[in-house]
């Protein structure tokens, strides 16, 4: 029974993981590291840190609203962004 818990709580976390690391990748997530952790700490989910990056569009570094302004859905129509 404990072998059970053990594997079942190690399915869980590898699954945690995966979906952190989904929401860390492509080039928003690159372009836009630094001002994540600075301006969007604690957004988990790809969406939130768009609707998070777009909103606080003045605070974020060039490379990250070029980055934000050319991919995505939004594509400079920002998305999130205050007007």
């Amino acid at each position: 029974m404990q072998f059970i818990r053990v594997i079942s709580a190690l399915i869980l976390a590898t699954a945690a993981l995966a979906t952190t690391a989904t929401a860390q990748s492509g080039p928003v997530a690159a372009s836009c590291k630094d001002d994540i952790a600075k301006v969007c700490a604690g957004k988990l989910h790809d969406g939130e840190v768009r609707i998070c990056l777009e909103t606080n569009y003045d605070k974020v570094s060039a490379g990250c609203k070029t980055a934000l302004d050319t991919t995505g859905g939004g594509r400079g129509k920002g998305l999130g962004k205050v007007k």
